[in-house]
């Protein structure tokens, strides 16, 4: 006696043409590690609410407005980014902010590569590592006092002073001539930022395969053709990220400034972040100065825009 049995019909769990196809129940796990997800991010996310969505968008609201904080807001639409733009003295601090920029994000990146590749591979590279790294830690106020007393005007300063003494030449005043006051902040600036850059570049130095640098010798190829054909285009990733980080915090440089050369006696020393702090804080021109700001992040965007899009053609990323 046999047994006969009716084999699945398989055509049967198969969903009809074109009907939706049946859901599957979530795993509990996956439900609850959500849950928890959404609780340890809560905090951060009611941070970005409270401090950073919120006050963007009354800037965005105030940069329409004229607002002295106290008495009632008037709406005036684009008037304010209209004598934003048409202020000589506006369009002197963006031109200060650019040429920043300009002379730091440069001379700092290059100046930092060449430190990581002499400090790479040497011996006890971590304590040079911490000692260039210490004015990245140290206060903004402290470098600019310390500065203040190595770039003083005249003999007093110590490297006009040292110089004068030492070959009986007369440095340039350099935190009160405005022709030299933009170098000096920049140099000031290249100098606080170094530790980090190179810190940057060796971590992506340590990245780059020891096989390529072998393959490279064993080919002949010199330190500068593996420089060029082997190191910055494994390390262009690092280099791009370093220069968009530099030129967002040029842009966003004030306290050392401030601190440094008193830009309220020294109009070449006065940037975009500056007039906000003047025309908002100390003149109570809470729409004009939210105008200023609005035009740093649109300027900020449009820079930072234009480099992802070139670093399709610069970057190597290994895939």
């Amino acid at each position: 006696m046999s047994v006969v049995t009716e084999a699945p019909d398989r055509r049967r769990s198969r969903p009809a043409p074109g009907a939706p196809a049946r859901s599957v129940p979530e795993p509990l796990w996956r439900r609850r590690d959500r849950r928890w997800a959404l609780v340890f991010l809560a905090p951060q996310m009611l941070g970005l609410l409270v401090f950073l969505v919120g006050p963007l968008g009354f800037a965005i609201v105030l940069s329409f407005m004229k607002w002295d904080g106290l008495g009632d807001a008037t709406w005036v639409g684009l008037d304010n980014f209209r004598a934003q733009l048409t202020d000589p003295y506006f369009g002197r601090a963006v031109w200060n902010t650019v040429k920043i920029g300009l002379i730091t994000v440069p001379g700092g990146l290059v100046v930092a590569l060449l430190l990581a590749l002499a400090l790479h591979g040497v011996r006890g590279r971590t304590a040079y590592r911490v000692i260039y790294f210490l004015p990245v830690v140290t206060s903004s106020v402290a470098v600019s006092v310390i500065w203040q007393m190595i770039l003083g005007s005249g003999t007093d300063g110590i490297l006009n002073g040292t110089v004068h003494d030492l070959f009986g030449i007369t440095l340039p005043n350099w935190l009160e001539d405005p022709t030299w006051v933009v170098p000096a902040i920049a140099a000031v600036t290249v100098w606080s930022s170094l530790g980090l850059n190179v810190v940057i570049f060796l971590a992506g130095l340590a990245t780059i395969p020891t096989s390529l640098l072998e393959a490279a010798k064993i080919d002949g190829a010199g330190p500068w053709q593996t420089l060029r054909s082997v190191i910055l285009p494994m390390l262009s990733p690092t280099v791009f990220f370093t220069v968009v980080v530099s030129v967002i915090s040029s842009f966003q440089a004030f306290d050392l400034i401030y601190v440094l050369v008193n830009p309220d006696h020294n109009e070449g020393a006065q940037t975009i972040v500056y007039k906000v702090y003047q025309q908002g804080f100390r003149e109570f021109h809470f729409g004009l100065s939210s105008a200023a700001a609005l035009i740093l992040l649109l300027l900020t965007l449009i820079v930072t825009a234009v480099q992802f899009k070139a670093q399709k053609r610069f970057v190597h990323y290994e895939s």
